[in-house]
């Protein structure tokens, strides 16, 4: 028999995944629009996810599978909806992927059915999160994703290591697990992401290298790296292409963000950037273009934040970040989604001709305080010129 109280939750959940979601009118700066409810939440998940619905075996309605969060999805527009592959985590800590789709990109996320079922094959493998999909024109989507085991060879609980996970599929149903990648020089990779295109005949990856789980050590920043074969992907040499550097939001570290934007400039990247506070660790997003003809080489370095975590977004399981690994074009807008605190989804909208405005126009980081204060003295004295003062 089928709980009395499955029927009342359920009401309230379809009108929660139904609201109408709109426009933030009170944020405003020119680059893109934010909305006023988070696209996903722990309370998104479907109630069979998380409840026994059988009245014999669960005659209080409790839930027996509790998710704590969704958060870092992987974006896709496939078979006219916005597809998300999603990083849910449960309550016993562990995360698995699940698809949520929408009609328009905004709202009306509904998960499928069940959650993704990756191929086990790896014994090790205790944790998978933040996976990147990349629509590659070898005719496959690729998904990308951190494969967290534990470090054997340290006896500290809590020491970790990663690495890089590759799987494909044709539908976000089935899906073929290939061998993690693995770079010759760095010991741990997490942020990786796969670059859309063939580059000189070979399959292109953006890598962060680490020498442990946490700190990235030598890893100098966001790097660049061909391999020939995907299903036995290895990457010899890594070049690094966004630079981690003093004082900036890059100082601790960095990563990739969402699978690059192709536009008539130049492959734009949304990624993170990290620096230490008194209060922790605070991630931000920024914004740099790379040559269509050479991937690896950045053409455009806008200064500072793209976008940072605002209001109730600064709190939950882990404050004061935004983080994104998924982005859609489509007919010219630009959506982009990205998870606040470690807690829920958001997403934000701008134009492919407002972005390659950003990109391009914005001025680049001086690196030093006198220099940074000339060039918004310059900006300064030009608008006061158009005001006639």
């Amino acid at each position: 028999m089928i709980h009395e109280l499955y029927t009342r939750k359920l009401k309230e959940y379809n009108k929660f995944i139904s609201r109408k979601n709109k426009i933030d009118k009170s944020f405003y700066n020119g680059i893109y629009d934010r909305y006023v409810n988070p696209i996903l939440t722990r309370d998104s998940i479907p109630l069979t996810w998380k409840y026994d619905i059988c009245k014999e075996t669960n005659p209080f309605f409790m839930e027996r599978l509790g998710i704590n969060a969704i958060m870092n999805s992987g974006a896709i527009y496939l078979n006219g909806k916005f597809c998300l592959v999603c990083r849910v985590e449960g309550n016993d800590r562990k995360s698995f992927f699940a698809v949520a789709e929408s009609p328009n990109g905004i709202d009306n996320f509904r998960f499928r059915d069940y959650p993704v079922l990756l191929p086990d094959t790896c014994a090790e493998e205790t944790n998978v999160y933040d996976m990147r999909l990349t629509q590659h024109e070898d005719g496959w989507i690729y998904g990308v994703f951190c494969s967290e085991s534990k470090d054997t060879k340290n006896p500290d609980l809590s020491a970790a290591v990663a690495q890089a996970g590759i799987v494909r599929t044709k539908d976000l149903e089935t899906w073929e697990r290939l061998p993690n990648l693995v770079t010759k020089k760095s010991p741990q990779q997490r942020n990786v992401c796969l670059h859309p295109e063939f580059v000189n005949g070979q399959y292109a990856f953006y890598t962060r290298p680490m020498d442990d789980f946490i700190n990235t050590g030598s890893g100098g920043g966001i790097g660049f790296g061909l391999c020939k074969d995907i299903t036995h992907a290895v990457i010899q040499e890594e070049k690094i292409i966004s630079k981690r550097v003093y004082h900036t939001i890059t100082e601790a570290k960095n990563g990739a963000g969402a699978t690059p934007i192709k536009t008539p400039r130049g492959w734009i990247h949304i990624s993170h950037g990290v620096r230490n506070t008194a209060d922790g660790l605070r991630y931000v997003l920024y914004v740099y273009a790379t040559s269509l003809e050479d991937p690896s080489k950045v053409i455009a370095e806008p200064s500072g934040v793209f976008l940072v975590p605002l209001g109730k977004e600064r709190t939950g399981d882990v404050s004061n970040v935004v983080f994104t690994n998924g982005a859609i074009e489509k007919d010219g807008k630009i959506y982009i989604y990205y998870a606040s605190s470690d807690t829920r989804m958001h997403v934000a909208t701008t134009t492919m001709e407002k972005l390659i405005d950003y990109t391009f126009n914005t001025p680049s980081d001086p690196h030093r305080s006198p220099d940074c204060v000339k060039q918004r003295c310059e900006l300064i004295k030009k608008n006061l010129e158009l005001l006639g003062k």
